[in-house]
């Protein structure tokens, strides 16, 4: 006999008292937490790393700085700022499923400017000289010389 307040051990796990089922209006999902929206979008890799984004406020909607459970909508303008660049983006559809990247491009529309603004960055970032990562170990006697002439010394 089970104990009151006690669940019986058939597998099914207790209910969740803070899980609340999405809310619709006119048959589309009215409107879904920040963290859950962007992992949907694929602007981040998993929810925790979305949530510690808003938490260190990379994220803003409408102009305020976003936490994690904030409310997105359609309609909203999102600065959501990752390591893909600065996007500024509209909302269009709201999901909590994440899908394809062919869908998730579907749930927002970047603007002209902040395009502009991220592909101009990545120009920026090839014309940049790219250096030779430092080798392991000791240095060889070409490199020491290297470093002499460097230094003035020879």
């Amino acid at each position: 006999m089970a104990v009151p307040g006690q669940y019986r051990t058939l597998g099914h796990s207790p209910p969740v008292a803070h899980w609340t089922p999405p809310r619709y209006e006119n048959g589309i999902m009215a409107g879904v937490r920040m963290d859950k929206w962007l992992w949907a979008a694929r602007f981040f890799k998993t929810r925790a790393l979305a949530a510690r984004a808003c938490e260190l406020g990379r994220i803003e909607s409408n102009g305020q700085a976003a936490k994690a459970a904030r409310e997105v909508r359609a309609g909203d303008r999102l600065q959501v700022k990752n390591d893909g660049g600065d996007f500024q983006v509209e909302v269009l559809l709201v999901s909590e499923m994440r899908g394809p990247a062919a869908v998730a491009q579907t749930l927002y529309r970047e603007t002209e400017a902040s395009r502009e603004a991220r592909l101009k960055l990545a120009e920026e970032r090839k014309a940049m000289p790219h250096f030779e990562a430092l080798r392991e170990g000791k240095p060889s006697k070409r490199d020491r010389r290297e470093f002499d002439r460097f230094r003035g010394r020879a």
